[in-house]
């Protein structure tokens, strides 16, 4: 798999720090796969506000995401982060996260992001575009999805919350996480070890609709789907980093 991006030294970076709350660590103290999941989804809604391309006029859709734990938050109470625009397209925007905690965490994200038009359809991103831009150093944006389900054989029941549904109308990003977190005991996946977490998001999901989970091992990785109608909506995989 390709190495993530380094910071840029040109183009338009954004660093912002969050504490570390009960609310966002296990039992154990660890810094949740949800949690982090928030963490980059604040980051980057501050860094459009910031700069014009936030909403109402601009909106995103989470395409893909890659987590590399490299140094799992075990024990940090605050975590910074630097964000920036890691590749460029027409119609979508790669973008990068580095997270570094107080006693050592290390976390490496990229991701893959649809830009919409205020009337929520896939819209060119235009001009004004050029700081992210030159932060992306010529890096062309891909949407391809990469990542195979597991069989759709036996399915468990995973029940929507109110609390799952963001202002789009869609289960946000987060949520499922907040599903795989509650799998990864039963699995026997040992989030304290470095690891790495990627999630497709292939059609969104409602509250109010039937929500499936299937999930298996390949090759030691966790793999799993969220199934609606006998529809995948999304994939993701989470592997061992050695």
């Amino acid at each position: 798999m390709e190495a993530l991006v380094p910071i840029p030294e040109t183009g338009r970076t954004f660093r912002v720090a969050y504490t570390v709350r009960l609310s966002d660590t296990d039992a154990t103290g660890r810094l949740r796969l949800d949690a982090i999941a928030r963490y980059l989804q604040d980051a980057a809604i501050d860094d459009v506000q910031e700069t014009g391309w936030g909403a109402p006029e601009h909106l995103w859709v989470l395409r893909s995401v890659r987590i590399d734990a490299l140094v799992p938050s075990l024990e940090d109470r605050e975590v910074g982060i630097v964000t920036w625009g890691s590749s460029f397209s027409t119609l979508a925007a790669g973008r990068r996260w580095s997270l570094s905690g107080d006693t050592g965490g290390s976390i490496e994200v990229d991701s893959t992001w649809i830009h919409l038009g205020a009337d929520a359809r896939p819209a060119r991103i235009g001009d004004g575009f050029d700081r992210y831009a030159d932060a992306a150093q010529g890096r062309i944006t891909s949407t391809k999805l990469t990542l195979a389900p597991p069989p759709l054989g036996e399915l468990r029941s995973w029940p929507l919350r109110v609390t799952d549904v963001d202002r789009m109308g869609h289960v946000n990003n987060a949520a499922y996480w907040a599903a795989v977190e509650q799998r990864l005991p039963d699995v026997a996946v040992d989030p304290r070890r470095p690891l790495r977490a990627r999630l497709d998001y292939r059609h969104p999901i409602d509250h109010g609709e039937t929500v499936e989970f299937a999930e298996s091992f390949e090759d030691d990785d966790y793999v799993f789907a969220f199934v609606v109608d006998s529809t995948v909506r999304a994939v993701g995989r989470i592997e061992a980093l050695v």
